[in-house]
């Protein structure tokens, strides 16, 4: 596959970086390009990475942040404030923060930042984990976002997991090359952005076991690894910039169309008279089978303990996500002219779940509340 690195990206990064990344002893990225927490775990945390400010500390970015500071990084935290609107009609609309996650922080000693502008002045990475393209959009470019001004900034990387449009993070991320950094290390002028979301869910967040997919200059994700691997057990470069979401959303997608289908035969075997314990014994033993199916997840009540359908479809991935991620993936089909019919008809179906009052239920509740799948005795 051919390399989708700029031809610049190399020489664009501070010559510390560079000289600081071949003095470690790691191998060359194999060719999926991927590395492991084992690699990084136990080593000291890098001088150019040690100051990190992360905005965003909801249930995913909460636990990440704790995950660097259990790590040995020095961070600096701010969150956003997000209105609640809970109308269907209106798109990507159910967010819920923590209010009292920046003093619990502050209890630990942490900095809490009151605004973003404070972040950046204090960091030298700084990473995002926020709920949609448009909040993404606030803090980069919006009437008040970091990069909207002409002045330096002292960051020279900037991550963000969110998980937005290829598009919207490429623009960013071009926004970000065009900056100046305040001070010049090597023979960097211009700090550089790695698009890396994530899979894993809040229990792989709290656990530090999260895979990241990133995308963006090559040197800056081998040059990121500590970070990500403080936080994740796995992360897979995936190419240029955008590349990451774009990944992401793939995953997403493939995600849902495999749970739509398991959860579709199991209700239809139901109407049919056959059980589910009994078609989960086929599926998981013939060529259905399939992580939705498998022993690590299951949408029917009754088949599996310690999934979210043993416990009412509480935690777990939730519907509103699900269907953010298929509503990123239906416009990024449509900006490429890329027709995807099941992408366009689980949109339909997560968002005509959430507007039935399931918005934060377990994705895998498709199942009892858009198919009327019956729990297994």
């Amino acid at each position: 596959m051919a390399s989708l690195i700029l031809p610049r990206a190399r020489a664009s990064l501070p010559l510390f970086l560079l000289v600081g990344h071949l003095s470690r002893p790691i191998s060359s990225p194999s060719p999926s390009r991927s590395a492991s927490n084992r690699r990084f775990s136990s080593g000291p945390v890098p001088p150019q990475l040690k100051n990190v400010g992360f905005i965003g500390v909801g249930n995913m970015g909460s636990h990440m942040a704790n995950n660097l500071i259990k790590a040995g990084y020095t961070l600096s935290v701010h969150d956003i404030s997000i209105s609640v609107n809970n109308s269907v009609s209106s798109r990507f609309c159910f967010w819920y923060r923590d209010s009292n996650v920046l003093e619990k922080f502050s209890k630990m000693g942490i900095c809490t930042a009151k605004t973003s502008y404070e972040i950046i002045e204090s960091s030298d990475v700084v990473i995002t984990m926020l709920p949609s393209t448009s909040h993404v959009m606030d803090v980069y470019t919006g009437p008040n976002g970091f990069l909207n001004g002409q002045n330096a900034l002292r960051p020279w990387l900037f991550i963000d997991s969110s998980t937005v449009d290829p598009l919207t993070s490429r623009s960013i991320s071009a926004t970000v090359s065009k900056s100046i950094l305040k001070e010049k290390k090597g023979h960097g002028d211009h700090p550089v952005m790695l698009d890396a979301p994530v899979s894993g869910g809040v229990n792989g967040a709290e656990a530090g076991t999260l895979t990241f997919m990133v995308g963006g200059p090559e040197e800056a994700y081998l040059a990121a690894q500590p970070l990500f691997l403080s936080m994740g057990k796995v992360s897979i470069y995936c190419g240029g910039s955008g590349n990451g979401v774009a990944a992401k959303i793939c995953n997403n997608l493939a995600m849902a169309v495999s749970m739509a289908g398991v959860s579709e035969a199991y209700a239809l075997g139901q109407s049919l008279g056959i059980t589910a314990k009994t078609l989960a014994k086929i599926f998981n033993s013939s060529s259905a089978r399939c992580w939705s199916s498998s022993d690590s997840y299951n949408p029917v009540p009754g088949i599996m303990e310690g999934v979210p359908s043993s416990r009412n479809y509480e935690g777990g991935f939730s519907c509103k996500l699900m269907a953010k991620d298929l509503g990123l993936a239906s416009a990024a089909a449509q900006e490429v002219g890329f027709r995807s019919p099941l992408t366009s008809q689980l949109y339909e179906i997560y968002m005509e779940t959430c507007g039935k009052g399931h918005s934060g239920k377990d994705f895998s509740c498709i199942f009892r509340h858009h198919y009327a799948g019956k729990d297994e005795k």
